[in-house]
């Protein structure tokens, strides 16, 4: 097995890309393993900040790195909070404090009904200056509410109504979720354009 590290170290986000890059021959282990610190994620676009994380990640280890990120693009608000997502309110803001400036912000243009988008990119580099690293992009569609719903997700799932399940992200069971959301498809297409990069490989090694 490869072993790729993962540019950030929670559990439960680890379980799913090891789940899912394991079958293709990944060992997936989190940077915090290496006692590498966070990137500076200072990026305009999600694709810039996954980019900055893998290419951090792979800085200070020496080996392929793999890393996502992802936020809400609500349209009445322009596209925020977009890559501000994680501190909306504030650098030390939490999920909370996030959640509420939303809504108050949202409340404030009038509208009914708002259209919004998880979006993510996910970025895979084979060495810290790769020329060509693999970059996938997703977006999961849905809408606002007024009213948080549901106990599973985080952030602003709990607001994140999504009408081919007609509940909030943070009503779905995490497997459903992981399976449907912007994270999951953007995996999904990494793998296989992992798959397709090392079919060329293989091939043009005889």
């Amino acid at each position: 097995m490869q072993t790729v590290v993962l540019a950030r170290s929670n559990a439960g986000k680890l379980a799913e890309f090891d789940a899912l890059l394991r079958d293709a021959g990944f060992a997936v282990v989190p940077q915090s393993a290496y006692a590498v610190e966070d990137a500076i994620e200072d990026g305009r676009s999600f694709v810039e900040n996954a980019l900055i994380k893998a290419r951090h990640a792979a800085a200070h280890t020496g080996l392929p790195a793999i890393a996502d990120d992802s936020g809400l693009c609500v349209d009445a608000l322009g596209g925020r909070p977009g890559v501000h997502s994680a501190r909306y309110a504030g650098p030390q803001a939490g999920d909370r404090e996030n959640l509420e400036l939303l809504l108050r912000e949202i409340s404030r243009t009038g509208e009914q009904y708002t259209a919004a988008q998880f979006r993510c990119a996910m970025a895979w580099v084979d060495a810290a200056a790769d020329p060509d690293p693999v970059i996938v992009e997703a977006a999961w569609e849905g809408s606002i509410v007024r009213e948080p719903a549901g106990d599973n997700g985080f952030g602003y799932d709990p607001v994140f109504f999504v009408p081919t399940h007609g509940c909030t992200s943070a009503q779905l069971p995490p497997a459903i979720k992981n399976r449907i959301s912007h994270r999951g498809q953007a995996l999904r297409g990494l793998l296989g354009a992992l798959q397709k990069r090392l079919g060329a490989v293989r091939v043009e090694g005889g």
